[in-house]
C-alpha cells in the first residue's frame, strides 16, 4: 500500500483514538479487537504511547495511575501491587554492577504484579539496597504490598532507561514504507501475554544507584474496547 494510504490511516487512528466512544469503567470479559490493519495500527500508536509515557516519568507505578484513569480500566483507578513472595531471584554479578556494590553488600528483591482493579498491567523484578532507605521504607516493603514507586518517592529519585522494547509488533517492520500488512482475520486479534519490556536503574539525586527493574507490560494494557475505525476511502 502506497504512503498515501499509510498518511490517511494514521489520521483515521488517531482521530478515531481521540474520538472513541464513552468505554464503561469495568467489563466482564476483556473486550476483543478486531483483527484488521487500522486495529493493528491502533494497537502499535497505544503502545508506543505507553512506551513514551514510561520514558519520559520516573515512577512507573504513577504512570500506570494515569494510563489506568484514561482508560477506564478500573472503577478505581489506582495502581495495587500484589506482592508475589517465594521466588526470589539472587543479584548476581550484573545487578551488582548496576548498583555498584560488591558481592558482600546486602541486595533485597522484590517481585510485584502491579494491577489495576481485577487487571495485571505489569509483572517486575526490583533488586534495591536496603541501605540508601530509611528504616520506615524498608519495614513498609517488608511487611505490605505498597508499590514500591510510593514508598521511595520521598527520595526525590531519578529513573535511567537501560533498555525499553516491544515484546510484540502488530505490524511488520517496513509497514510505512509499503511492506505488506497482515491480511484480516475472521479471529480477534491475538495479542501475546507481554507486550512490552523496560529495564531501568532508580538513582537518588547525586546519582547513587539503589534499584535495579526490569518490568514486563502485559496485554491488560489494552484491555478495553477498540476505537470504532474504519480504513480511508482511496
Amino acid at each position: 500500500m502506497g504512503q498515501a494510504w499509510v498518511k490517511a490511516a494514521c489520521r483515521v487512528a488517531v482521530l478515531g483514538l481521540l474520538l472513541a466512544p464513552g468505554m464503561p469503567a469495568r467489563a466482564a470479559e476483556p473486550p476483543l479487537w478486531p483483527d484488521d490493519a487500522m486495529h493493528r495500527l491502533a494497537a502499535l500508536a497505544l503502545l508506543q504511547t505507553l512506551n513514551a509515557e514510561l520514558l519520559s516519568n520516573p515512577s512507573a507505578t504513577l504512570t500506570l495511575d494515569s494510563w489506568c484513569a484514561a482508560h477506564r480500566l478500573a472503577e478505581k483507578p489506582t495502581i495495587v501491587a500484589d506482592r508475589v513472595r517465594g521466588q526470589d531471584k539472587p543479584a548476581g554479578p550484573e545487578i551488582r554492577a548496576l548498583l555498584k556494590v560488591d558481592a558482600d553488600a546486602p541486595v533485597n528483591y522484590r517481585r510485584v504484579r502491579l494491577t489495576c482493579g481485577d487487571k495485571v498491567l505489569s509483572e517486575a523484578d526490583n533488586w534495591y539496597l536496603p541501605a540508601l532507605l530509611t528504616p520506615a521504607m524498608n519495614a513498609t516493603l517488608e511487611t505490605t504490598d505498597t508499590s514500591f514507586g510510593r514508598v521511595v518517592k520521598p527520595l526525590d529519585f531519578r529513573r535511567t532507561t537501560l533498555g525499553a522494547r516491544l515484546l510484540w509488533a502488530p505490524l511488520p517492520e517496513g509497514w510505512a514504507m509499503g511492506a505488506p500488512l497482515p491480511p484480516a482475520g475472521a479471529a480477534p486479534l491475538a495479542i501475546p501475554p507481554f507486550v512490552l519490556e523496560h529495564r531501568a536503574v532508580l538513582t537518588l539525586p547525586d546519582g547513587t544507584p539503589f534499584s535495579a527493574l526490569v518490568e514486563s507490560y502485559t496485554r491488560e494494557t489494552l484491555a478495553f474496547p477498540p476505537p470504532a475505525l474504519a480504513a480511508p476511502a482511496r
